[in-house]
């Protein structure tokens, strides 16, 4: 399950994903320096757990009951639910930091509250986007994304959460066996599906920045330092980074 915990040193992650890093932990953690009032958890438990409030004050307040919005509304807050349930069961370590008055703003604002955004494009709108497929079956294609998003997210946080408790080092079964970011994978498919719902542009350019310049980012640093432990070079070269490799390759003779 995991290799020997003997660690080497980790390789240098790449200058420009370091940077970025540093900007985002600054951004979010360190913003104005002073008191620091809150967790990075409660305030991404405070955004996740108040969607479907949010969702549910919107089609109130536009009067939007269209089966669009209701799907919407059932995907994105249960998923809030699930993050909240996932948060109380086995918290993220990297969340349990504090920040600082300002950093928490920035985190909510700059990140967090996009995501909102996207439910109040499509419930403002009233109407139900012109999908590339009939309704019915492009609302069968957003659920299925949804809630398999949600179980490999929920299923590969566990089994990180659970394991390395009991034997640090890599993760080489399990959700983990082809693909390195499963976490990652499955929070892409969750949002992804959001944005097929509401079918506007601005929630793929949002998407497109967060996961280059946040995902992306923390992916390429974890791999730097998991480099450290033995085993990693081959278990890099079998598996993906996000999906499974097509062609894995041979053991050698």
């Amino acid at each position: 399950m995991n290799d020997d915990t003997t660690s080497a040193d980790p390789a240098p992650p790449p200058a420009l994903a370091a940077r970025l890093r540093a900007f985002n932990d600054w951004m979010s953690r360190d913003l104005g320096g002073g008191p620091r009032p809150w967790k990075l958890a409660w305030i991404i438990n405070f955004q996740k757990g108040g969607t479907v409030v949010f969702l549910g004050a919107l089609m109130l307040l536009y009067g939007n009951t269209t089966t669009a919005a209701w799907i919407y509304l059932a995907l994105h807050g249960s998923y809030g639910i699930v993050w909240l349930i996932k948060d109380l069961s086995f918290p993220d370590p990297a969340w349990q930091g504090r920040a600082t008055l300002a950093g928490g703003f920035v985190a909510f604002g700059a990140v967090l509250a996009w995501y909102w955004a996207f439910g109040w494009l499509l419930i403002a709108s009233g109407v139900t986007p012109d999908y590339p497929l009939p309704e019915a079956a492009w609302y069968a294609l957003c659920i299925s994304l949804c809630v398999i998003g949600c179980v490999i997210m929920v299923a590969a946080d566990a089994q990180k959460y659970y394991t390395l408790r009991l034997r640090p080092g890599l993760i080489t079964d399990g959700m983990f066996s082809r693909v390195r970011h499963p976490n990652y994978l499955g929070e892409m498919m969750i949002y992804g599906s959001f944005a097929l719902m509401v079918w506007h542009w601005l929630p793929f350019v949002v998407l497109a920045v967060i996961w280059s310049a946040l995902f992306a980012v923390n992916m390429i640093m974890k791999e730097a330092s998991l480099s450290r432990h033995p085993g990693w070079a081959a278990y890099r070269a079998r598996t993906g980074w996000l999906l499974p490799r097509l062609v894995r390759p041979r053991d050698p003779d």
